[in-house]
Formats: structure tokens, sequence, C-alpha cells
């Protein structure tokens, strides 16, 4: 069945205030453009959202929709053309904590040795706890355990040799 609506990722980034989502949403819906998944978030004063949009123009008539309302929250903005693929998630079945002193590479070294061990990584949080002088690093993974369990806790050895406190769990996929 051919679908004439298109999808498209747009991206907002921008220092957060209250009416955001409201004012983009709004737009949106008065344009005639239905959302999919989102995701936003608050980082550091900025606030941060990813729509997945349908929309039945092309991608000159999506960005005249959002531009204005965009700007008038002093938002960048980012659209792209996407397949909208709706419903196909891949499940996380682990969860990993991480914690450890604030220093330069410290995702890199865990995500890299998950990585190689397998992990498909679906979510990533961070933040930054402890004091200013000394900060401490809080990571939460869920990911999908490509290669199983085994291989993810044999590389979370790794980390842990260089000071790094990090654990495991299993999450149960409940289906039905």
């Amino acid at each position: 069945m051919a679908d004439n609506n298109h999808w498209y990722m747009l991206s907002l980034i921008g220092k957060d205030r209250p009416g955001i989502v409201a004012h983009v949403t709004s737009a949106l819906f008065e344009g005639g453009a239905n959302l999919g998944e989102a995701s936003m978030m608050r980082l550091g004063g900025n606030f941060s959202m990813m729509l997945m949009v349908q929309f039945t123009g092309n991608l000159h008539g999506l960005h005249e929709i959002i531009d204005g309302v965009a700007e008038s929250l002093s938002l960048h903005v980012h659209l792209d053309r996407i397949d909208g693929q709706l419903h196909d998630h891949r499940q996380p079945d682990v969860r990993i904590r991480v914690y450890g002193a604030d220093r330069a590479g410290i995702v890199a070294k865990v995500t890299g040795v998950l990585a190689e061990a397998g992990l498909h990584i679906l979510d990533l949080e961070s933040d930054v706890a402890g004091t200013q002088t000394e900060p401490v690093y809080i990571m939460t993974i869920e990911g999908h355990a490509g290669e199983g369990v085994a291989a993810l806790e044999s590389a979370l050895e790794i980390v842990k040799q260089e000071g790094i406190d990090a654990s495991l769990e299993a999450i149960d996929i409940m289906v039905g």
C-alpha cells in the first residue's frame, strides 16, 4: 500500500524555558504534521528534542511550519528525511551502571569495551555528581547483549581494573 506521508527526524536544541514542547507541537499540529516517537531532555540548562514527524509535504514545507516557532524560541533546527519505522524496537536485555572519578575518556573506554563484547547500546544517560574538586561520573546504559551477558561481564572487568565501578543486571523482557 502506497503511503503519501513522509517521515522526518526533527531535532531542536536551545536554552531551556517553559513552553517549548507546547509551542513546537502546536505548530506541527496546526501545520498538518503528526508525531511519531519522541525524545526530549534537559542537559546543562539546555533543552533538546528529537521528534519523528509524519508530513505529506516536502522538507521545505516542514521548514516553513517549524522555522518561525523555532526562531521565536531561539532553537536550532535540524531536519532529515527518514524511514518511519514505528513499532520496530529492539528491547534492552541488560542495564549497566557505571560510577567513577570524572575524567576524560571514561565514556569512550566503557562503551568501547562493551561494543567489542557485543553490546548494542539502546539508551545511555549520564550525569556528573560529587563536588567540583572531586567529580564523580555516573552513567546508565541499557542495551542488547548480542554476544551474551558473560561477554559483557568480562568486558566490565577491564574497566573495573582502572578504578571504575560497574555493575550489570539482566532485564526481564515481558511479552504480552
